[in-house]
């Protein structure tokens, strides 16, 4: 299915019907940024969030949108109240967020931060929805079974993430046999300088102050940790088909190149922009066509010089484990992210120390791996089982419990 921008060759076009699930996050406030921008350009068909009422229902009254759901069933009323007199249907728990994600659309945001966002997501691309990824946990968890459901209803997946974006550009429909390296790079986080002692004894204050980047707590420690790379890299191998040893990691502190793609014949295609979220997701609600965003330009005079450097993996042996397990194949990138969720909840609530997170994922996959349930999943509702146990185990040994899937839906 061809999407169309709005006004696309001067001709007026109907309004393109947009579903936003995690509309109460950074991707989600960014995509409703530019929404506003073209409101005659798009109408909103549904917007979904995790506990936050009060910012839904503003969202909801700014977009129009035809129907809200939050995940929280205790904050139905709250929700129900802030939307009184608007022509929004209001609905509230786990089903009225697929109600949302299987609404008619042209496209499904998913910007649902953590596992919380797989079983809406792949019911869209199950109803046909074209789909604007920016939930990496999709493809950590069950990127086979998706990948096989997108194709299966020949729909598309849309890469939001600025890296997966940038390297969708920059293969501009190459043949994928010609492909050497697939590069994402890294903007080191706030910890890129710091020695491994350091690291390990981070605040969460520390953690939480990415140089670049204004995100959600969950993917902001994940960056401090690089964690978020890895995961990233796993995400590359579903979307793009790429090996894992073609996959590759570059420190880039300036955040102006955000992936790269190197061919057999030695030349490298590079896609740039400023580190600004709204850059890719205009990409994606605009394609194959380009909207106009309020992004800062790239001024190359100005900026002068880009620098790059590898990876450190004994400071950021996150980074390691995640390679490790993309390499090992199966339901072990599951593993990973399940055990990575509750541990980095269990960072900011202050239960461990930053060290703790990669060392509780690094014994939750060895116990995976030991006890056998790390194998590769058939199913979505297969990976989910899988995770549901990662989770409860790693809630006992953690002390962390808040219920499942909230804990980071936004």
């Amino acid at each position: 299915m061809a999407l169309n921008n709005g006004h696309a060759n001067g001709r007026a076009k109907a309004p393109r019907r947009i579903v936003l699930l995690g509309a109460t996050g950074s991707v989600g406030r960014s995509t409703v940024d530019l929404l506003e921008r073209d409101p005659e350009g798009f109408s909103v068909s549904a917007v979904a969030g995790g506990r936050d009422a009060r910012a839904l229902a503003e969202i909801a009254r700014r977009t129009k949108a035809e129907f809200a759901a939050i995940r929280d069933e205790n904050a139905y009323s709250e929700l129900k109240e802030a939307l009184a007199g608007t022509n929004t249907q209001v609905a509230a728990g786990r089903e009225a967020v697929i109600e949302a994600a299987v609404r008619e659309a042209d496209l499904v945001v998913s910007a649902i931060v953590g596992a919380a966002g797989v079983e809406p997501t792949h019911a869209a691309l199950a109803a046909g929805r074209d789909v604007a990824l920016a939930n990496k946990e999709c493809l950590v968890c069950a990127g086979a079974p998706f990948m096989r459901t997108a194709k299966k209803m020949q729909v598309r997946l849309l890469p939001v993430d600025s890296e997966h974006n940038a390297i969708f550009q920059a293969l501009g429909g190459e043949d994928p046999s010609r492909i050497e390296r697939m590069i994402v790079t890294a903007s080191g986080g706030p910890f890129r300088t710091w020695s491994k002692e350091r690291i390990a004894a981070a605040t969460v204050e520390e953690a939480l102050n990415h140089p670049n980047w204004a995100m959600g707590p969950k993917i902001t420690v994940d960056s401090a940790g690089m964690m978020n790379k890895g995961l990233e890299l796993i995400e590359a191998h579903h979307l793009f088909g790429v090996p894992a040893e073609k996959l590759e990691v570059v420190v880039h502190p300036q955040s102006i190149v955000h992936g790269l793609v190197a061919f057999s014949d030695g030349s490298v295609t590079a896609g740039m922009a400023p580190p600004d979220m709204r850059v890719p997701i205009a990409h994606c609600l605009g394609y194959p066509d380009r909207l106009t965003t309020p992004a800062p330009r790239l001024d190359f005079a100005k900026i002068a010089t880009l620098t790059f450097e590898a990876p450190d993996f004994e400071r950021f042996p996150a980074l390691k484990l995640a390679l490790d397990a993309l390499a090992h194949g199966g339901g072990l990138t599951n593993v990973l992210n399940a055990a990575n969720e509750i541990a980095v909840a269990a960072f900011l609530d202050r239960r461990i120390p930053f060290s703790g997170i990669v060392g509780h994922v690094a014994d939750a996959c060895e116990t995976a791996l030991r006890e056998g349930y790390a194998q590769a999943p058939e199913s979505v509702e297969e990976a989910l089982g899988v995770d549901h146990i990662v989770r409860e185990r790693s809630r006992a040994v953690l002390a962390v419990d808040a219920p499942s899937g909230m804990l980071t839906l936004q």
